[in-house]
């Protein structure tokens, strides 16, 4: 399956494997384990008959430094249950024969894929049926083995660009990528803000220049409004944070009993209202 947007702007959704929203009460268990995993199939799903073009399952890492708190405490979570990279690949699997058209990603740091094998962890996603890969801390000149085992078993790589990179690393990242380029917002870490930085529209205007793929932005994509102002300049929108922080709002422990069980419904709710503006919702 070719990554692709079928609709104006995209979505790209992303989600912590084997978060729930919830600490496990009982540390990792089976049943704990299997909960988390169970509740991220569940949610993807709902993500994607609401509307998600790609899914991008997160790789939950100890130390992930490219993220803020809402991203870091789903990962916390997601470890405490158990949750490996071979469970991210079987989920990925399972999602690829639920819905053979979705867009599928998997997001990591480097360090999980180095402790599995390069070669083997290409393999291995390519075997999951997952359309590419994001490392997040893997930068574009130190990328030669990475791109050598995509380009082996036919997976795209997807480099993050910043308003901070120079032309030059603009143009190795789009002369690399495949499927579509991922293109900071601003910089920092993952996490909600209040508006679409104004350096996003310069960065897209410089990517460009180099390539035709698609661009999607994101890092503080988090309403219907900042996805209309993406779509004036880019061609889809990646939201992570928003949607990591609505499962984890939405589940509770009330009485005794948990309302994880919401999650999907929230989250199919919420895309839904991506691509409608909040001035028209409002009307």
């Amino acid at each position: 399956m070719a990554l692709r947007f079928q609709q104006h702007p995209g979505l790209v959704v992303y989600l912590t494997a084997g978060d729930t929203g919830l600490s496990p009460a009982d540390g990792a268990t089976p049943s704990s384990h299997a909960a988390g995993l169970n509740a991220t199939r569940a949610i993807a799903l709902a993500a994607i008959d609401a509307g998600a073009d790609v899914i991008e399952l997160g790789v939950p890492f100890s130390d992930p430094v490219g993220d803020g708190p809402v991203i870091q405490r789903a990962s916390e979570r997601a470890l405490a249950r158990g949750t490996t990279l071979k469970d991210v690949l079987t989920l990925a699997a399972e999602l690829r024969e639920a819905r053979p058209n979705i867009g599928l990603i998997i997001f990591t740091y480097l360090n999980p894929v180095l402790r599995f094998g390069m070669a083997k962890f290409a393999d291995a996603v390519a075997a999951a049926g997952a359309d590419g890969v994001l490392i997040i801390d893997l930068i574009v000149e130190e990328a030669a083995e990475y791109l050598a085992e995509m380009e082996r078993v036919k997976l795209a790589p997807i480099f993050l660009a910043a308003p901070t990179s120079t032309d030059e690393r603009l143009a190795a990242i789009a002369q690399h990528s495949k499927g579509f380029v991922y293109a900071i917002s601003r910089t920092g870490v993952t996490g909600q803000r209040k508006n679409v930085a104004a350096d996003a529209a310069a960065l897209v205007e410089r990517i460009r220049r180099w390539t035709r793929l698609p661009v999607a932005v994101g890092f503080g994509i988090s309403n219907a409004d900042h996805v209309a102002q993406v779509a004036e300049f880019a061609d889809a929108a990646v939201i992570g944070s928003a949607i990591v922080e609505l499962i984890e709002s939405t589940a509770r422990r009330v009485e005794g009993r948990s309302t994880e069980g919401q999650a999907p419904g929230a989250v199919s709710r919420f895309i839904e209202g991506l691509r409608q503006p909040l001035s028209a919702q409002a009307l």
